[in-house]
């Protein structure tokens, strides 16, 4: 009978790529041997059954080096790794903002302020997220919101669409004249340029309207 040769997480990853390994085998790629009395595979076992038991989130130095095998330089390469993956994976999915509740959410950190804030979202082709702006602190006007300072940003950050949107600090969600003029030459501007304004959103704590 001719057995086939065990192949290391480290020549599936070169051969195969690495979303060919299993958990365990990714783990065991990351720690990288065993122990004098602990096989490197029964430590990627216990390691990976830790992980899932105890979850990413609460996961501590301590839960890692329960498991034999797992010192402090093993634990602290564990949760180096597990961290870059977090980010890189936070990075790419990005907020679908598909709605002016969504929208509105994105734009919970002017709801409460004191001062009238302008306040613009950037999103790519497909309506995520690419990232937050305050334009102006004070009273909202057509002179003070400018086109200008609202497409120079979303062409440096390749926007295919915008959302604007302000606070109101007395709390009341009236649409005022001058908010429907400033919504309408953001629109005309965006038209221009081939960056669409999707929406308008007014934002106090206990709600938001459309304003366009």
């Amino acid at each position: 009978m001719n057995y086939v040769k065990d192949e290391s997480p480290r020549d599936k990853i070169l051969c195969k790529g690495a979303s060919a390994l299993s958990d365990v085998e990714l783990l065991r790629s990351i720690i990288g041997g065993g122990t004098k009395g602990c096989d490197v595979r029964q430590i990627a076992k216990n390691l990976n059954s830790v992980i899932r038991k105890v979850g990413l989130e609460e996961l501590t130095a301590d839960d890692l080096k329960s498991v034999k095998g797992i010192g402090d330089a093993r634990a602290a390469l564990v949760f180096a790794v597990l961290e870059f993956g977090k980010r890189q994976f936070t990075k790419q999915v990005a907020p679908l903002i598909d709605s002016p509740e969504k929208a509105a959410e994105q734009l919970q950190f002017i709801c409460e302020k004191k001062q009238e804030y302008f306040a613009m979202l950037t999103l790519n082709g497909a309506r995520r997220l690419i990232s937050k702006h305050t334009i102006t602190v004070g009273t909202l006007s057509s002179s003070l919101v400018h086109p200008r300072e609202i497409f120079a940003l979303a062409i440096e950050e390749r926007a295919a669409s915008i959302i604007i949107g302000h606070n109101h600090p007395s709390g009341m969600l009236d649409i005022s004249e001058q908010d429907r003029n400033v919504s309408q030459r953001i629109k005309l501007a965006g038209e221009i340029i081939g960056i669409n304004l999707d929406d308008h959103i007014i934002v106090v704590r206990d709600g938001f309207v459309s304003a366009m």
